[in-house]
């Protein structure tokens, strides 16, 4: 992103915003409520058009980009969405590899990708339950299988873990940071500053414009949540 504004009317959402995520990082987006943060991360996917400056998205500009595969989005309230949706989770898998086979049918090749996926996140034995009668945090796993699937190179995460228990966050969190040791880009949006510092390796802090970004040992030793936050504010890790 080089220089990007976007703007509600006439109330920005964002502004003057230029901020590089390489291949393989994991990126923490915080900020106080109305920040802009899911704003930013809507422009970054190419789901908002900025009204100034200019958003590449692996190497492409933004608008024309179309490998929409390579992206495994959850949207803040995609949990939610999941209580009353008809499908069992494997189902819900499978719909990441239709970008592959186009109006082809799913083939072994794309069982076996969908098998691998729910393995890898853990609920191979939830594949025929309804996902609606899973956990949150069990459905929060049904979406990453879901983006795995389909071969995704990067996760953007808006606040996953909302409604989500402590433990089953822990948990999530902990296959997060396994995917991203696999080599899978993470950017996540989350409210709970102390986790991201414990999970990221850089961060970006925002209230319409970016006080920091660069690594996480970095923003914790600068003013950048005062600024940000108006208020003074401090970083606190927890155990559950």
């Amino acid at each position: 992103m080089e220089d990007v504004t976007f703007s509600y009317g006439d109330t920005a959402a964002v502004q003057g915003i230029t901020l590089t995520v390489e291949a393989g990082e994991f990126l923490g987006l915080v900020g106080p409520n109305g920040s802009g943060k899911t704003t930013l991360l809507h422009l970054m996917l190419g789901l908002h058009t900025p009204d100034s400056g200019s958003i590449e998205l692996f190497g492409e500009p933004v608008d024309t980009f179309d490998d929409g595969e390579r992206i495994g989005y959850v949207s803040q309230h995609a949990t939610n969405r999941g209580e009353t949706m008809p499908v069992t989770v494997r189902e819900s898998v499978r719909m990441g590899r239709f970008p592959h086979v186009g109006h082809g049918r799913i083939g072994p090749e794309d069982e076996t990708s969908v098998n691998e996926a729910l393995e890898t996140v853990g609920i191979s034995d939830l594949a025929d339950r309804q996902l609606s009668q899973l956990s949150g945090g069990q459905r929060q796993r049904a979406y990453i299988a879901r983006a795995l699937a389909s071969e995704a190179d990067l996760l953007a995460l808006d606040e996953p873990t909302v409604g989500v228990d402590a433990e089953s966050r822990d948990a999530f969190y902990e296959l997060l940071d396994s995917l991203n040791a696999d080599g899978i880009t993470i950017i996540l949006i989350e409210h709970d500053i102390g986790v991201v510092t414990e999970r990221a390796e850089r961060i970006a802090c925002l209230n319409t414009e970016l006080y920091h970004h660069g690594d996480t040992d970095s923003f914790v030793e600068s003013d950048a949540l005062d600024a940000a936050y108006g208020s003074s504010s401090r970083v606190l890790h927890h155990s559950h």
